[in-house]
């Protein structure tokens, strides 16, 4: 936290809201629905284009947010399983901007510790684009700050479909007797090893979570705000983070004992 406050700049509203925030009840694993990209460059007048390069902008202010937090783990929704019924030119165009931001942002990430992973299908994605995938997530391999997860190629129906046709397969490897829990079902998910998002975070107003992580999210808090993507700023970031520790997670509990009612006559 005292990383983060001198890196902001001292009387503004985002270090006032940073200070307000209790550091030991931060999230473990945050999740955000980055959407809105191609709304705010039309609203702009500008190709959407240019709303994904202003996108990757705001991706590196939040993986900086988060690293200097503190955070344990940021998942981020870039590119689902249905993009790719976009346009040839589109998705060409985001894998580019993927690249640039990998050979760009490499040395920053290896400064604050961040450790870069891949949740998806991501042998289906282009040769080059994996190469890059890999030599990150090979250099980064050894940082033990900030779990940046990229979701690419991702569905959260399509991780469950994986996760359960790896239990069949495990189970003919170990006979009859191999039962299925939930512990033993999340070993077979992309994000194992991980903790279950605490807060999901989706731009753009959309109330929906628009298969994602849908496992995992089973007790997360959410939280929308109408700003799209590339307006989405650290301020906002520890916005959410604040609601947040407003919040009474009760996981399907009581937030505090039940009082019984008094026997008649005791």
């Amino acid at each position: 936290m005292k990383q983060l406050l001198s890196w902001l700049r001292p009387g503004s509203s985002e270090a006032e809201l940073a200070m307000s925030l209790d550091p030991e009840r931060l999230p473990r694993h945050i999740a955000v629905i980055m959407d809105g990209n191609g709304r705010w460059a039309n609203k702009r007048g500008l190709p959407r284009v240019e709303g994904h390069r202003q996108g990757v902008e705001t991706v590196r202010d939040i993986v900086q947010t988060s690293a200097r937090l503190g955070i344990e783990a940021l998942t981020i929704y870039a590119f689902s399983v249905e993009n790719w019924k976009r346009p040839e030119s589109e998705i060409e165009t985001l894998w580019g901007l993927l690249r640039t931001y990998l050979k760009r942002e490499l040395p920053r990430l290896q400064e604050q510790g961040v450790q870069l992973s891949v949740i998806g299908r991501t042998r289906e994605l282009p040769q080059d684009v994996q190469n890059d995938l890999n030599d990150a997530i090979g250099e980064t391999s050894g940082n033990r700050g900030l779990r940046l997860n990229v979701a690419l190629n991702y569905g959260g129906r399509t991780e469950i479909v994986d996760a359960a046709n790896e239990l069949i397969e495990r189970s003919r490897r170990e006979g009859t007797d191999f039962r299925v829990d939930e512990h033993i079902f999340e070993e077979h998910l992309y994000t194992k090893g991980l903790p279950d998002p605490d807060l999901l975070i989706r731009t753009s107003g959309e109330v929906r979570v628009s298969n994602f992580l849908l496992w995992q999210i089973a007790y997360t808090e959410i939280w929308v705000t109408e700003k799209f993507w590339p307006e989405f700023r650290a301020a906002d970031l520890i916005e959410a983070i604040s609601a947040y520790q407003k919040r009474d997670r009760r996981f399907g509990g009581l937030s505090r004992p039940a009082v019984e009612p008094e026997l008649v006559g005791s």
